[in-house]
């Protein structure tokens, strides 16, 4: 036996059953390939592990196998078929790939090693010469492989986001640990059925009491879902989308105020930015709208003043403050700021929670700054499921690995 039929037979723990009957390099195709045989004289069913009879052969299949010095590498062999005990003809099971697949396990980590290190299934396939569709169905089958190893019994904490997978406002409900910053699933729609779905497809009813906090917009679905499903669990508004509000509201007194005086011409990241991020010529300029005491400036402060609240210990003392906040939003008569105070009214609960708990959808927006990336590389997906096995694959921390 040459040397390299020594190490193709322990690389590929081919032990004393198999055998390799030929070595052969087609230097015009520049492919490797290995024929092998079955030597063994026992059988053993797939599925029930008894013993069982040789029926056949099958016909001669072939399995994508690692290159060997940059050249195409291929396993040839004629699979046996036993009868097994309840009458079925089954192939044998082969050590180096499932007989349903036409790849080997060596091949399929190190498709999934350049598929991590790239994030590309497109180049992914050019760097290992084979079809983008072998790619997609080894993601596939390692999100699959992934999705049943992992355990979510000591999960205390959720984020719910939605994200936009496709143009015409074809969303996608996501839900993460925020503990982690992993995916835990996704769903198509943010309707009333996805959403419900997913929560409890993930916590099944004996673990809804263990959730503590579930972290959200104010979009009415997942507030109303999130208290009915998960009624032990405090509800959180996520502090990224108040912050939003507010700034939205900033803006929109500037862009009224800006018609009648020309300090607030092209201030609207000056009044967005904290002190820190601003740079020495928006300095200058919020200066300059500070000291012109406009109602942009008030609208501004009544922002800082509600992120002065954050981190309040107790939530008694945080609906006090927030109270407070209230009256004076109420008290400066400025409307585009007093409609946000009206929707935090609305939502008391949850913002009250936002102040007290550190939990908070900030890594779930880094998840989308994600999700956007593999949409971007992927140029759009078609299929909502494509979709979802690229996310789980990528931002799942899912155990990927055959064996």
């Amino acid at each position: 036996m040459d040397t390299l039929s020594i190490l193709a037979k322990a690389k590929l723990h081919l032990g004393t059953d198999w055998k390799i009957e030929l070595v052969h390099y087609d230097e015009k195709r520049d492919v490797v390939d290995l024929y092998l045989s079955y030597v063994g004289t026992s059988y053993t069913c797939p599925e029930t592990g008894q013993k069982a009879v040789l029926d056949d052969h099958r016909k001669q299949r072939v399995w994508r196998h690692l290159d060997v010095f940059r050249s195409q590498c291929y396993i040839h062999c004629r699979v046996p078929r036993v009868r097994c005990s309840s009458g079925k003809v089954k192939s044998i099971q082969v050590p180096w790939a499932d007989t349903i697949h036409r790849f080997t396990t060596h091949f399929e980590y190190w498709a999934i090693d350049v598929l991590l290190a790239n994030g590309n299934q497109y180049k992914t396939a050019q760097l290992l010469r084979c079809g983008a569709h072998t790619i997609s169905r080894i993601m596939h089958r390692a999100v699959e492989r992934g999705w049943t190893r992992r355990s979510l019994q000591e999960l205390h904490h959720l984020s719910i986001d939605e994200k936009a997978y496709k143009r015409r406002h074809h969303y996608a409900t996501v839900v993460s640990d925020p503990e982690t910053g992993f995916v835990l699933d996704l769903i198509h729609g943010r309707h009333q059925k996805a959403t419900q779905t997913i929560l409890n497809r993930l916590v099944p009813g004996h673990q809804k009491p263990l959730v503590q906090t579930i972290t959200t917009d104010m979009w009415h679905v997942y507030v109303r879902l999130a208290k009915e499903l998960l009624p032990d669990a405090f509800l959180i508004h996520d502090r990224f989308h108040l912050i939003k509000y507010l700034n939205r509201a900033i803006d929109a007194v500037r862009r009224r105020e800006v018609q009648h005086h020309a300090v607030l011409k092209n201030s609207r990241f000056a009044l967005w930015k904290n002190p820190e991020n601003r740079t020495e010529k928006q300095d200058i300029l919020f200066e300059a709208i500070q000291q012109a005491n406009l109602q942009a400036s008030k609208a501004w402060k009544c922002r800082e003043d509600f992120k002065a609240i954050f981190h309040t210990r107790e939530i008694i003392q945080a609906k006090e403050r927030l109270t407070s906040w209230l009256d004076q939003v109420k008290a400066t008569g400025i409307q585009e700021v007093m409609e946000v105070a009206k929707m935090f009214q609305r939502h008391l609960d949850g913002i009250i929670h936002a102040l007290v708990f550190k939990q908070s959808n900030a890594r779930a927006e880094r998840i989308n700054g994600k999700i956007q990336q593999i949409k971007t590389v992927a140029r759009g997906y078609r299929k909502f499921e494509n979709f979802r096995s690229a996310v789980l694959f990528f931002c799942g921390g899912l155990k990927l690995y055959p064996h």
